[in-house]
């Protein structure tokens, strides 16, 4: 018998054992439903399935992995690691969940607005992108991806109302509230119509269920109160919303301060996206290691002068989609923060200070290879210039458990490290 035909009965081995302990596993679990289950948890199954049927669009096609691409999962969860087990449903575009909105009812995705004029050559890293697409497949022109939501992903919320929701309690001022810590770079003061930045990807420990770390940028205006309106995206480590432990991509809005308004990615009517290259919510990957290669990932929100819809982009130039402007109330005009760093959740559920990571675990002076960064923090102006930072405040809410450090050259512009381990002997 050849290796080949050994390793190929292997695979089929691997993937039918995987399958039939997959099915009996389903079987006794919808047995154990029908059984035990009272009425309230039938009644929340049902509005979870009306959830699901009503943002999961019907799709014209559903990337999964290939068989190769899981045998290289199998041998990566040997190796402590875990797989993308996403399924990515490829939409058309006129039909994704933006346009269940009522001011957007049967509208189609507008053209790419003039992209903000930029007034120096970028320092170029090693880039991001997504897990999804090793598998070497894509979505059809005229359609896009879109990580579809399972019944899972809502049961591990406490409610249907928080699924896909920031909830904050006792918000003052700033972005912070009472369980949520920040080590973050700001600008005020002045009308922002936008910013970038590049953000190193990491895999941080996160110790909850409903606990999170994220490294993002705010986009920002309002009063700190009830009338607050963001917009923000970056990467985010969230075993409630996701299930698992990668970084993903994602982005937030809200105009009412996280109360009833907005959502992570495409998980409520909002944005509208056009690339069918980018999954909102999906893992990136490669991701950087202590002492080995840094990847990161580039952020840019803007303003388009023309139509005053908030564009995203991805990466080296990948535009994503935007946010109408009637989303919004004083984002309709313009920002009056610009904020960059990193956020986690300290639920204190153990009685003490989480050990949750924020970036890459490690504090800020320990620099380049160990710590995370954000480099070429720039915004953009009324006249769609994006220019170098000026008067740049820095903010750690508890600097013994996550800090922060900046720094300006010549190669990355305005930068900072940031982050730390959480609990510690200096954070009890």
């Amino acid at each position: 018998m050849t290796t080949s035909s050994i390793i190929f009965k292997f695979v089929v081995f691997l993937v039918i054992s995987s399958s039939f302990s997959t099915v009996l596993s389903e079987h006794s679990t919808l047995q154990a439903n029908q059984t035990f289950r009272p009425k309230e948890e039938l009644l929340k199954l049902k509005k979870i399935k009306g959830y699901l049927k009503k943002i999961n669009k019907r799709p014209v096609k559903t990337i999964k992995a290939s068989i190769f691409f899981q045998i290289l999962c199998f041998f990566s969860r040997l190796s402590k690691l875990s797989s993308d087990g996403d399924l990515i449903d490829c939409v058309l575009s006129h039909l994704q969940p933006a346009f269940d909105h009522p001011q957007l009812k049967g509208m189609k995705p507008l053209e790419p607005p003039k992209r903000p004029k930029a007034n120096d050559s970028m320092n170029v890293m090693e880039e991001s992108l997504q897990l999804w697409s090793v598998s070497g497949e894509s979505c059809p022109e005229g359609t896009v991806p879109i990580r579809r939501t399972t019944e899972k992903d809502v049961l591990r919320s406490n409610s249907l109302r928080r699924f896909g929701r920031k909830i904050r309690r006792g918000v003052r001022h700033d972005t912070l509230s009472n369980d949520h810590e920040h080590a973050v770079a700001f600008v005020n003061g002045e009308q922002y119509y936008g910013a970038k930045a590049s953000i190193n990807v990491w895999t941080p420990r996160v110790t909850d269920q409903y606990e999170f770390s994220l490294s993002q940028l705010w986009v920002i205006s309002g009063t700190f109160g009830n009338d607050l309106n963001t917009i923000e995206a970056g990467w985010q480590v969230s075993p409630e919303l996701y299930g698992d432990n990668y970084p993903r991509f994602f982005t937030y809005w809200t105009t009412d301060a996280y109360q009833a308004t907005g959502c992570y990615n495409l998980l409520c009517s909002g944005f509208v996206q056009i690339n069918n290259r980018i999954a909102m919510g999906a893992a990136i990957s490669p991701r950087s290691s202590v002492n080995g290669r840094q990847f990161d990932i580039g952020i840019m929100i803007w303003k388009d002068p023309k139509h005053g819809h908030w564009w995203l982009e991805f990466g080296s130039g990948l535009l994503v989609g935007y946010w109408p402007d009637f989303l919004f109330s004083h984002l309709r005009g313009h920002a009056s923060m610009v904020q960059f760093g990193g956020e986690v959740v300290n639920s204190r559920s153990m009685g003490y200070h989480t050990s949750t990571q924020m970036g890459s675990g490690h504090f800020a002076d320990e620099g380049f290879g160990k710590a995370s960064y954000f480099r070429n923090l720039q915004v953009v102006d009324w006249d769609n210039n994006l220019i170098p930072l000026s008067n740049l405040h820095l903010l750690a809410d508890h600097p013994n458990c996550y800090d922060i450090r900046a720094g300006k050259n010549n190669v990355w512009g305005n930068y900072f490290y940031y982050g730390g381990p959480g609990r510690n002997s200096r954070c009890p």
